[in-house]
């Protein structure tokens, strides 16, 4: 029943034929991915386990997962990579981790690389998100399906986004393999371990039922990307400049249309805090600058156009440049009348 329960999540999310990799660390939730795709999928993935170098034991361990792949029959790689000291070490790890599994997905001719986040990984984010503000799509959290960081050639698979991490561990010890168990998992200094330890003490919260309003959350979000391309339709560009009467469009669709009048012009993609702010100076009325991208609300339509380089500016009496907070700002807001700077 396990075997054909992974089956059909796997292919829900990678109907293609084409190979796989997995990302195996050889903690439980790992390892129970390679072998249920072992299981109900045999022959059509490879795995990978990158040894981050942070722990006097982590190349063993990976040697250990080698093992398994070997007794397996299992194409198997170590993936090693130095990071250097520093601050934020788990964010570092999971940026210079995708990268390395980016590189070998491309060597090995793979689409796709899948990991093992769960149902608990997935509350456990969408609560850590909500503890920031996060919109529709930062609540949407992980998607069963999403190009991989840094590699839009690639799609990141997650096929155990219904799974409980209890159910992981106990089809490993079934297996009767011994997981490696990361400190790391238990040390609070890092948010995601002290939320982890808030949310077992929630007897009446269930994992699921959040990784459930996830999944919501991510169709509500399709759907306004949905709206937003066909309001986006309605942008007309000449000369450089572009145009767009926002009236009757809501809030939240009329930032996802400043979104992609931003990346359509060749700039940056900006965080939603600041793209929200752009949006209200402009329905305001004024002019304001976002990401080099100077818009006019100053009347129905609204107008777009590249902005200039700010030109260097004299220093003040303390040594620092005047001006220094507005050219290195992501957000400019210049209400009516007032010089701008540019």
């Amino acid at each position: 029943m396990l075997e054909a329960r992974f089956a059909a999540d796997w292919l829900a999310i990678w109907p293609e034929k084409a190979a796989a990799g997995l990302a195996v660390s050889g903690g439980p939730d790992s390892l129970a991915l390679l072998l249920l795709a072992h299981a109900a999928i045999p022959g059509a993935f490879k795995v990978a386990t990158v040894d981050h170098g942070l722990r006097p034991e982590s190349a063993a361990e990976a040697r250990y997962v080698a093992k398994l792949c070997a007794d397996f029959s299992i194409p198997h790689e170590i993936l090693t990579i130095a990071l250097p000291p520093g601050p934020a070490v788990q964010e570092r790890a999971r940026v210079a981790r995708y990268a390395a599994l980016g590189e070998w997905v491309a060597r090995s001719g793979l689409a796709a690389i899948a990991t093992a986040h769960h149902a608990d990984d997935q509350a456990e984010t969408l609560l850590m998100r909500l503890s920031r503000g996060a919109g529709v799509r930062g609540l949407a959290a992980m998607r069963g399906i999403s190009p991989l960081p840094g590699r839009p050639d690639c799609q990141l698979l997650r096929p155990l986004l219904g799974w409980r991490r209890s159910d992981l561990a106990m089809i490993v010890a079934a297996a009767g393999i011994e997981p490696v168990l990361d400190p790391s998992n238990r040390d609070h200094r890092f948010e995601r371990v002290r939320m982890r330890t808030m949310l077992s003490g929630w007897e009446d919260i269930d994992p699921l039922s959040i990784a459930a309003s996830a999944r919501h959350l991510a169709e509500a979000d399709a759907a306004l990307d949905w709206t937003a391309e066909q309001c986006f339709a309605a942008v007309r560009t000449s000369g450089g400049v572009s145009c767009w009467d926002p009236r009757g469009v809501p809030r939240a669709v009329a930032q996802r249309v400043l979104e992609r009048i931003l990346i359509e012009l060749g700039r940056s993609k900006p965080r939603g805090n600041a793209l929200a702010r752009w949006h209200d100076r402009l329905a305001a009325g004024e002019i304001a600058t976002l990401a080099g991208v100077r818009g006019d609300g100053r009347k129905a339509e609204w107008r777009f156009v590249v902005a200039p380089r700010p030109r260097s500016v004299a220093a003040s009496p303390s040594g620092s440049p005047l001006g220094q907070e507005i050219r290195t700002s992501a957000y400019i807001a210049i209400p009516h009348g007032r010089p701008t700077l540019e």
